[in-house]
């Protein structure tokens, strides 16, 4: 899940619905609440009836810790290996790793195409808005960098609400915002702050990609237990029209790669780059279209 995640195109919620987990992972995420939590601390801490290790028990078990705690530990160590490779592929290689992901984002875009039918035009109004809102923003990724905490904070929401739902990418929607580059940088840089300081480095280099992490982790958090069910909630409610903004904002965000490419002042489009740039994106394809092949009984009619 956590190289899913990780990568745009591909979703973690998918991996976790072939994994045979997703049911137990939306159980146990749903069952966090704020009156539970209240809970838990109230039977945790000497307050209100004071300790109770039994009832503590009880409410850790209905939010499945171990599995979560488990699950949240691979996904962080597959985050940050991938974030170690795309931060080498950015530098020295930007023509393969944006080829790669438009691959990923291009046959994400047609296996989710299958699920979709626009039969009205509340339905096709919401493809267009998905699709225009995804290409205007793909086409000027620099636009939300240097926008401070809160672009951080509104990423974090947003792209690990998305991470839970099969088919759609949370990476994807960072890369729309213009924050995959620089949140990777921004942990990378945390985390060779945080070895330099256990070697007798200043602690200087932790505090600033240290805020920028801290940020993005609550606003995660916050869209984990808010936009997710949100989302869900639209799913149930307009299920269709949902899907059409989501699809079609995978579609809109065909432009981002390639906007990324073009908005480098020491890139130039060749042939010799074209023809790079489409063997990866096809290897990009493939690697989607195998999982795909073992995720086909996916049911959204389910989310």
């Amino acid at each position: 899940m956590g190289s899913a995640d990780a990568v745009p195109g591909i979703s973690g919620g998918t991996v976790a619905l072939i994994g045979g987990i997703y049911g137990r992972l939306i159980n146990a995420i749903t069952a966090i609440t704020p009156a539970r939590s209240l809970d838990l601390l109230k039977a945790i801490l000497p307050i209100g009836f004071g300790i109770s290790r039994h009832r503590a028990k009880l409410i850790l078990r209905e939010f499945d810790v171990i599995f979560v705690a488990t699950l949240l530990t691979g996904i962080a160590t597959a985050v940050v290996i991938v974030g170690r490779v795309v931060e080498y592929a950015a530098a020295r290689a930007p023509v393969l790793l944006f080829g790669l992901f438009f691959g990923l984002i291009a046959a994400s875009a047609v296996i989710l195409w299958r699920e979709l039918t626009i039969d009205t035009i509340g339905q096709g109004l919401a493809a267009v808005t998905g699709f225009s809102l995804a290409f205007v923003l793909s086409g000027g990724v620099k636009l939300f960098e240097g926008g401070g905490l809160t672009v951080v904070f509104v990423a974090g929401a947003i792209a690990v609400s998305a991470m839970i739902l099969p088919g759609i990418s949370g990476s994807l929607l960072l890369i729309i915002l213009g924050q995959y580059i620089p949140m990777y940088d921004s942990l990378n840089s945390f985390l060779d702050g945080l070895g330099g300081v256990a070697t007798g480095g200043a602690i200087e280099a932790v505090i600033t990609p240290g805020r920028d992490v801290f940020t993005f982790l609550v606003g995660g958090l916050l869209g984990l237990f808010t936009v997710a069910r949100l989302i869900r909630r639209l799913l149930r409610r307009n299920r269709e029209a949902t899907l059409a903004f989501l699809v079609a904002l995978v579609f809109g965000a065909l432009r981002a790669p390639i906007a990324e490419l073009s908005g480098n002042e020491e890139f130039n489009w060749t042939v010799a780059t074209l023809g790079e740039f489409g063997v990866l994106a096809l290897v990009g394809a493939v690697l989607v279209l195998i999982l795909d092949w073992y995720a086909i009984d996916i049911d959204f009619g389910s989310l």
